[in-house]
């Protein structure tokens, strides 16, 4: 099979760059009309075109609406689509203008964040601007963040439109705090590679066609798969900006080896999606201008573009990069990927010289993540199996926060290692012998990737279980059957010392819901363990409760305000399943079963997602 790397390589004509006026104002009262501004950024621009053409590299100019009202910005763009084809589109970034100021007396300039009512008329205004000045409607658009009511909307009216960047990974608190807790647009648990977006949710992928909102979605920016998701994803993505912001190159050389091995892992990943991997770039001119921005002088600005489009051109000439426009890509991704099909990463750090590993999963019904550094326990999770609609904006209940909903995400609710008290959320298990417990959790290990069928499956390397007189060889495997809203986890042992020995396995998964660090109301929330026949039921009233069954076929969590039934189920006859309430201070649940193992023996159980009614 002949892996496929694909690039997107998107530049939009600010013509008020985000952060701009501020740099270049110079302490000057702000005038988003001032010519310096304007024409700087507009030189940018060419100078961001001129270094994608050098390198033989075809590009989609994103149109902004404060562009459509310079004539020479539409003239570069109508050249360079005849000269070099690229693509003329349309982005509902850089919507601040005077023009745009004077009608919507706004200085917000997010498109999602607008009431509904200002999204349409905005739309309108900006897809009828388009069209007047270049005689055609777009087939692609994007923004930081674009809702499903949005996007519905942009559909059904401009039916030409068949690509959008569409959400920004991991853009969160965690960027929130990194940016002086002053960026108020949360994002996070969406795909970090293109995907068919919901009609009911943009973040997660539609499962049929009737849930197909028509469009192909690409993230804004690649980003890096470990190091965003532990730190801020604004420092480690492949835009070269990122990278002088993460301060991750040398100050004497200027040399920058994490960009270069950022995109080789990305190259990578088709060993992973049936030979295909994608790759994006999307800049405005704002980080590039004559002042230099985040410790870098212009000059290093100039250079890491350079350097960076450089390396994609070479890949190109190699015959090893595909570079492609946004609508060129939608009508390759339609060709070439199932509704069904999943986005699979294994994802190793390149930055920090650590030999962690995670591992991440994403098709319509869940986004995963598995880290080997926790014995390939799953610390994300996020259930699109619910397809949560959640509309954004003035005139919702989420005006600034698009993130969907997770049950398991170690950095705002604890993973493994927490405090004195209480529990994180994570999926884990325990072994148990003569009264000494060993979490997987405390046993690092490293993964591998291989598909039979439509099922993918991470084999786990064993690990060494050291009891006080006892030592056991475990091996984990993790199954990924496609459509299947499922995720199986076989447990076997390997080898004990003893093999006469038994062992207590606890297959456990501690679980919330929620969008940021701070506790929900789990009130609503029911929990059940039923053998099929018989049930138990507790109500959560932060009690700390428990209840138990033998033969339990699965225990269930059902949490009405994300619509998400949750579950753990096994087939082992003489297991016990059980439920526990969490408290005030660690308000969580545990779903999970417990049998005995000897030598030999495999434990499997499945941990399923679908929506509530």
């Amino acid at each position: 099979m002949e892996n496929k790397f694909i690039v997107n390589i998107i530049h939009r004509p600010e013509m008020v760059p985000e952060y701009a006026e501020k740099v270049t104002g110079h302490g000057k009262e702000e005038d988003i009309g001032r010519k310096a501004l304007l024409t700087e950024s507009l030189d940018i621009f060419k100078t961001q075109q001129e270094i994608a053409h050098k390198n033989g590299l075809k590009t989609t100019i994103q149109m902004t609406y404060a562009s459509l009202f310079n004539d020479e910005a539409v003239e570069l763009a109508k050249a360079d689509h005849e000269k070099y084809g690229d693509e003329i589109a349309l982005s509902l970034l850089g919507l601040p203008c005077e023009e745009f100021r004077a009608k919507y007396k706004t200085k917000d300039f997010c498109i999602w964040m607008f009431s509904m009512e200002d999204k349409k008329a905005i739309v309108d205004d900006v897809f009828g601007k388009f069209y007047d000045r270049f005689g055609f409607y777009p087939e692609s658009t994007g923004s930081y963040y674009m809702d499903a009511e949005l996007i519905n909307y942009i559909k059904e009216k401009y039916p030409m439109v068949k690509c959008a960047v569409a959400t920004c990974w991991e853009e969160g608190p965690k960027a929130y705090h990194t940016c002086n807790n002053s960026w108020y647009t949360f994002m996070d648990g969406g795909p970090w590679a293109p995907w068919i977006p919901s009609k009911q949710n943009v973040h997660a992928p539609a499962a049929n066609e009737a849930e197909d909102s028509g469009i192909v979605a690409i993230p804004h920016l690649s980003r890096d798969l470990l190091a965003c998701y532990d730190g801020n994803g604004s420092n480690f993505g492949t835009h070269p900006q990122n990278v002088l912001r993460s301060m991750s190159y040398d100050s004497k050389t200027w040399e920058y080896p994490y960009l270069y091995n950022l995109i080789d892992q990305y190259r990578d990943l088709a060993k992973y999606n049936n030979g295909y991997a994608y790759n994006m770039m999307f800049v405005g001119p704002g980080w590039m201008n004559k002042m230099g921005r985040w410790e870098a002088p212009y000059e290093l600005l100039l250079k890491s573009y350079e350097d960076g489009m450089a390396y994609y051109g070479q890949l190109k000439k190699e015959g090893k990069l595909d570079d492609m426009t946004m609508a060129e890509f939608a009508d390759y991704y339609r060709q070439k990927k199932t509704l069904t099909e999943p986005e699979c990463a294994l994802w190793r750090d390149i930055l920090y010289g650590s030999d962690k590993q995670l591992f991440w999963y994403c098709d319509p019904f869940m986004r995963v993540c598995a880290n080997m550094d926790q014995g390939g326990a799953i610390v994300d999770l996020r259930p699109y199996a619910a397809k949560l609609e959640w509309p954004v904006g003035i005139g919702t209940k989420h005006v600034t926060d698009a993130s969907y909903p997770f049950l398991i995400q170690e950095k705002y609710r604890a993973g493994y290692f927490t405090h004195y008290a209480g529990e994180g959320t994570v999926r884990s298990a325990k072994l148990t012998y003569k009264g000494e417990e060993v979490d997987l959790c405390l046993c690092r290990t490293k993964a591998h990737f291989s598909q039979e069928g439509n099922t993918r499956i991470l084999t786990l390397d064993p690990v060494d279980i050291e009891f006080y007189d006892l030592t056991v060889k475990l091996q984990t495997k993790m199954y990924f059957e496609e459509g299947s809203s499922n995720i199986k986890i076989e447990r076997t042992i390997l080898e004990m010392s003893d093999p006469t020995a038994e062992v207590e396995i606890n297959e456990y998964m501690v679980a919330c819901y929620g969008t940021t660090e701070y506790s929900e109301d789990m009130s609503n929330i029911t929990l059940t363990c039923t053998d099929g026949t018989n049930s138990k039921e507790i109500k959560y009233a932060y009690k700390c409760r428990e209840e138990q069954m033998e033969g339990a076929t699965e225990v269930i969590s059902v949490i009405p305000e994300i619509e998400t039934r949750v579950s753990l189920s096994c087939e082992k006859k003489d297991a016990v399943g059980y439920i526990k309430e969490g408290y005030a201070f660690s308000p969580m649940f545990t779903l999970g079963y417990t049998t005995k193992l000897k030598d030999k023996e495999v434990f499997a159980t499945w941990l399923n997602l679908a929506k509530a009614n």
